[in-house]
């Protein structure tokens, strides 16, 4: 195998404030095969690596907002698979040198060495190798399918997964609260593959989709008989859930009576068929979830207090998407390249200012609705990557604030225009901050000149364009 070969399975991710230091360190790796990544900031470097399956961080200690050294110890808590090299003027190397102790693999200091460099990446794709190796063996020990996990970074999400490590090998009832959309089927399946059960049945109900009596025989079966168009006897979820889980969603919409039969169960572990005499016994792992206050239903006795304790043993809150914008990227990634692989689409990546967008936007509808978005985005855009303007027109994300005063006071702000207004403003304000550079605007908005050169016309700016950029 030669050189190139395995470089070319190696991504690094350069990041630098200075365009000049980054491009030149790009352009020096690139030739020997890498897969070079650019960063101008620490933000836009985290938001990289939730979009890409980088190997190597190359940082400069020196950076404004967040430096190299926060950049590293985000790196570690968040991404620790990914080897970090420091770039380092002559009087950070002592700071270098304790990153070192906490982590990174070398440090380089400037002027930088080609020579150094190369070695320095090496010895870093080695040590990413054995991070990711180890942390393969221990999903496989561990028993935890990725593919159901509750996916990002943020603290509430970790405060959940350390809850889910604690209660998924016991047997202890759980009752998962939080909007619609947040993924609590998700996390119902993170704690079922997490547990010893993850060989049997993981079972789900809706109790909002059902009517009354069809929940309560879809949950306990029936005998031949028992009402009209009963011809034969039908096991329950309950049944088929045995030595499994079995989750309840909606929770609170199940009837009285049908919530006395469930308290029955978490007592006992036993019940009957509808129309039946026979006790059968079912040993169920049950999660429950529901979208409102079940407390305040409890209060309007719409709901039982007894069985309301029974749930909560271990209560798990699912927080909303607007709370944790910060797993957004990782969000976005994971969806990106699992909605390639059901339409058997070729992967796609997406720009990090149609990315910054989606962040700004409050997602009423939560994971779910950021799903469908995705979806939508991937299907019908043709552009690679995907950017700000194949995000579809019923979400308008608010831009990040500006520091510059508006040219018009009088102006109405972003959320009240149309999308059409808010592009207009977008790229107003841009090329008023490149002096009407249309490159730079184009880099500013992170889309494509050509794309810039079609947007001015359309919206009829070209009079902020600066003399000689025609």
């Amino acid at each position: 195998m030669n050189s190139n070969s395995f470089h070319s399975r190696s991504t690094l991710l350069i990041v630098d404030d200075d365009n000049a230091s980054r491009e030149g360190l790009c352009m020096a790796l690139e030739p020997s095969g890498y897969s070079c990544l650019q960063a101008s900031s620490g933000l836009q470097a985290l938001g990289l690596l939730h979009l890409h399956d980088v190997d190597v961080l190359i940082t400069d200690i020196r950076m404004p907002e967040m430096d190299g050294m926060e950049l590293f110890k985000r790196v570690q808590s968040e991404r620790p698979e990914v080897a970090v090299i420091l770039v380092t003027a002559y009087g950070e190397v002592e700071a270098a040198v304790q990153a070192m102790k906490e982590g990174a693999v070398d440090y380089i200091t400037k002027p930088v060495k080609l020579d150094h460099v190369e070695l320095s990446v090496a010895r870093a794709l080695a040590a990413s190798r054995l991070k990711k190796e180890n942390r393969h063996l221990r999903e496989q020990l561990e028993g935890q399918s990725p593919s159901v996990r509750l996916l990002g970074n943020s603290p509430s999400i970790r405060k959940i997964l350390q809850t889910v490590s604690a209660v998924a090998p016991t047997r202890a009832t759980v009752l998962l609260e939080g909007e619609t959309g947040t993924g609590k089927e998700v996390l119902a399946k993170t704690i079922h593959e997490a547990s010893p059960r993850r060989e049997a049945s993981f079972i789900a109900v809706n109790c909002a989709a059902l009517p009354e009596t069809l929940l309560e025989t879809e949950l306990f079966g029936h005998e031949k008989g028992a009402f009209t168009g009963a011809e034969q006897r039908r096991q329950g979820r309950f049944e088929r859930a045995d030595n499994g889980t079995l989750f309840l969603d909606e929770i609170t919409e199940a009837s009285l009576a049908t919530q006395v039969k469930l308290l029955r169960v978490l007592q006992d572990q036993c019940f009957e068929r509808v129309g039946g005499t026979e006790t059968i016994r079912s040993d169920v792992r049950l999660i429950a979830a529901t979208n409102v206050n079940i407390k305040e239903r409890v209060e309007k006795d719409a709901f039982r207090e007894d069985l309301y304790y029974r749930l909560n043993v271990v209560s798990i809150v699912v927080p909303p998407l607007r709370e944790r914008k910060e797993d957004i990227p990782l969000l976005v990634a994971h969806f990106l390249s699992q909605i390639a692989r059901e339409h058997g689409m070729e992967p796609r990546e997406i720009s990090y200012g149609a990315l910054e967008q989606l962040q700004h936007y409050h997602w009423p509808g939560n994971v779910r609705q950021l799903r469908n978005c995705i979806e939508t985005m991937l299907v019908l855009s043709r552009n690679d990557p995907i950017g700000v303007e194949d995000i579809p027109h019923d979400i308008l994300p608010a831009p990040p604030p500006l520091r510059e005063k508006p040219t018009v006071s009088a102006t109405p702000s972003i959320r009240e225009r149309t999308l059409e207004e808010a592009e207009r403003q977008w790229i107003l304000e841009a090329l008023q901050k490149e002096n009407g550079n249309r490159s730079a605007a184009a880099r500013r908005l992170d889309i494509s000149r050509s794309t810039l050169y079609r947007k001015i016309k359309h919206h009829h700016l070209e009079n902020l364009v600066a003399k000689g950029d025609e």
